[in-house]
């Protein structure tokens, strides 16, 4: 009797175990299944689907487009492809004299219709906000393209960092891209009402936001807020016809980055706005995340990686950026003491 429990029990072992393995099997499986899918919707979306049609919002229709942060690098760039896609423009800008040089050139090159208005975001000046608000309610708006921003100028800890470097980051990043925001999208809501055209809201992201970064600290935290933020209101905005969609980015060719020589990795503003805006809709490198996009082929490709070994908040990746970005201070430290030596 007591054998025939021992082969009972063993049995039942036996089952609880087989039961097991199928269970850890099927989700094997289905693990397998989902990340294929997601590599799948990946080449997809970088390679393979069609350019968005932007006649949708409103393009060759005297539709306007707002960018912010227009007359350099990928400000500037936006400028000219959304001119080329027949979109009127609001360009807004601190330096007056580089918007009226941009405007005739676009205005004499694309024969569109260019306003501009001229302000300093880091100063967070609500008549600036006001007379933005003002000239929108004018005018058929149906994009608005949040461009402005600010990084630290070297990498620095953030006990070290100056206040005024940190508060400016904040102010630019976010206190002034939400305040702009509020002042736009209330004409792109109203003109996607009338069901002519849908609206659209994009947000410069970055991978400063995408996976915390030590020694870029508050830029990377501010750029994580605008993700957050911006899913927020893609969420919001969607039922009144508009899509929203934070951009991520890794280094691009511009003065916030310092790096002037493009490669595989690092586009010119030229190619990232091209990507990013022929990519407007899908998510590319960005599967795990609603509303969000990373447009450059290797970004998205590095982005994926990322996301789907080590994971972006992982400790490796936290010391990788470490190493990484210290390893730039300490090159910019060097390469500003011989610069003073040799004055």
């Amino acid at each position: 009797m007591l054998f025939v429990d021992e082969l009972q029990a063993v049995g039942a072992n036996c089952k609880c175990a087989n039961y097991f393995l199928w269970t850890a099997f099927g989700f094997g499986i289905i693990k397998l299944t989902t990340f294929v899918l997601r590599f799948l919707s990946l080449i997809f979306d970088i390679f393979l689907l069609p350019s968005t049609d932007y006649s949708k919002y409103g393009a060759g229709k005297g539709s306007y487009c707002v960018i912010t942060g227009a007359s350099d690098g990928i400000g500037k760039e936006f400028a000219r492809q959304m001119a080329a896609k027949k979109f009127n423009l609001l360009l807004v800008s601190r330096t007056l004299s580089k918007l009226e040089a941009l405007q005739e050139e676009l205005q004499k090159e694309f024969g569109v219709t260019v306003k501009t208005l001229a302000f300093d975001v880091s100063l967070d000046q609500n008549s600036n906000y006001l007379s933005l608000q003002k000239i929108c309610d004018e005018l058929p708006v149906t994009v608005l393209i949040n461009n402005v921003g600010q990084s630290h100028s070297i990498p620095v800890p953030f006990l070290e960092t100056e206040e005024k470097e940190l508060r400016d980051i904040i102010t630019i990043n976010n206190t002034a891209t939400l305040l702009i925001t509020q002042s736009v999208a209330s004409s792109i809501v109203r003109q996607a009402s009338k069901g002519h055209t849908k609206g659209l809201i994009l947000t410069m992201g970055s991978f400063g936001g995408l996976i915390p970064t030590p020694l870029l600290a508050t830029y990377s935290g501010s750029k994580s807020f605008l993700q957050n933020w911006s899913n927020a209101l893609a969420g919001e905005l969607k039922p009144a016809n508009v899509d929203v969609e934070i951009v991520l980015s890794y280094l691009v060719t511009s003065a916030m980055s310092k790096i002037k020589r493009s490669s595989a990795m690092i586009p010119s503003p030229k190619n990232f706005v091209r990507s990013t805006l022929s990519s407007v809709g899908h998510r590319s490198g960005a599967q795990e995340r609603f509303a969000s996009l990373t447009p450059y082929w290797s970004h998205a490709l590095y982005h994926f990686v990322i996301e789907e070994t080590l994971g972006v908040y992982s400790k490796m990746v936290n010391s990788i950026n470490y190493g990484f970005h210290n390893s730039i201070r300490q090159r910019a430290i060097r390469k500003a003491q011989r610069l003073a030596k040799s004055q």
